[in-house]
C-alpha cells in the first residue's frame, strides 16, 4: 500500500499559461531516474491524485515535476495555483520500469519526447548511467510552441559538461524557431531528416526511449519497426522502450 509524505512547495515556475514546474521539499527518499510518484491534494470532495515522473535526479534535496494544466482536470488546475509554502502530498515508494536498468546496451541512445515527457530524461541525464553506457546520446523534445521548450539552462549545462556526447534536438511544430525542426517525429524519422540533423543513425544497434503523447508513441514505434527495431521486453530484449503520457 502506498504511503504519503507531506511536501512543501518551494517553487512554482510557469513556463507558459498551461505549462509549469513544481518543486517540492520532502523527506529524503530513494528512487531510480525515470520513475514516478503520485501528487495529491485534499479537497472538499476528497483526495485527488495523479502520477507524475520525477524530473530531478536521485539524491537531490527537492523533488521536481513538469506538469501541463488540463483545463477541466481535477488536480492540475489546483497544482498550477500552488505557491511556496503550500502543502502537497507525495506518494511512496516511487514506481515504474521506464528506467535505464531495463534498457539493453547499444551504440547510441535516443531520448525522444513530446511535451512533459522530457521530464524523466532530464532525471536520467543527471546521473552517471547514460554517459557511462552510451557513446552518443540524442535528447529530442517536440513541442507546439518555442516557449514550451523548458529547462534550456539545465540542458545547456549537460552540453557544456559532456560536449559532443550529447546532441539536443528541439522540434517546434506550430511556429518557426531557430535550430528547431518543424515536422512531426514519425515523418522526420521516415524521411531521414532527423537522423541527418542529429548526426546519428537509427538502427538495431540503437536504443530508443519514447515518452509523451500516446499517438506519437504509436506512430513512431511503427516507423522504427519498419527500420528493423522492435519493442524491448525483459523476456525478449529489443530497441524500443516506451512510457505513455496523457496530456
Amino acid at each position: 500500500m502506498a504511503q504519503w509524505l507531506s511536501g512543501t512547495v518551494t517553487a512554482n515556475t510557469h513556463w507558459t499559461d498551461t505549462l509549469f514546474s513544481l518543486r517540492v521539499q520532502t523527506e529524503a527518499f530513494d528512487f531510480i531516474a525515470g520513475q514516478f510518484v503520485r501528487l495529491a491534494l485534499d479537497t472538499t470532495d476528497g483526495r485527488v491524485q495523479r502520477a507524475y515522473s520525477l524530473l530531478n535526479s536521485p539524491g537531490d534535496t527537492e523533488q521536481e515535476f513538469l506538469i501541463s494544466t488540463v483545463a477541466d482536470g481535477l488536480l492540475t488546475p489546483l497544482l498550477h495555483q500552488l505557491k511556496p509554502g503550500d502543502t502537497v502530498q507525495v506518494s511512496q515508494p516511487a514506481s515504474g520500469f521506464f528506467i535505464l536498468d531495463e534498457v539493453p546496451d547499444g551504440k547510441n541512445l535516443w531520448l525522444i519526447s513530446t511535451g512533459t515527457g522530457i521530464g524523466p530524461y532530464l532525471s536520467m541525464l543527471g546521473t552517471d548511467t547514460p554517459w557511462q553506457r552510451f557513446s552518443s546520446i540524442v535528447l529530442l523534445h517536440s513541442v507546439r510552441f518555442a516557449a514550451e521548450l523548458a529547462y534550456q539552462p539545465l540542458i545547456s549545462q549537460f552540453q557544456q559538461r559532456y560536449g559532443t556526447q550529447l546532441h539536443y534536438q528541439p522540434i517546434v511544430t506550430r511556429e518557426a524557431y531557430s535550430g528547431a525542426l518543424q515536422q512531426r517525429i514519425p515523418e522526420l524519422i521516415s524521411s531521414g531528416q532527423l537522423q541527418q540533423a542529429c548526426g546519428q543513425s537509427l538502427t538495431t544497434e540503437s536504443q530508443v526511449l519514447l515518452c509523451g503523447n500516446p499517438q506519437m508513441i504509436t506512430e513512431t514505434k511503427a516507423v522504427l519497426e519498419n527500420l528493423g527495431l522492435k519493442k524491448n521486453l525483459r523476456r525478449d530484449p529489443g530497441q524500443i522502450t516506451v512510457e505513455q503520457y496523457w496530456k
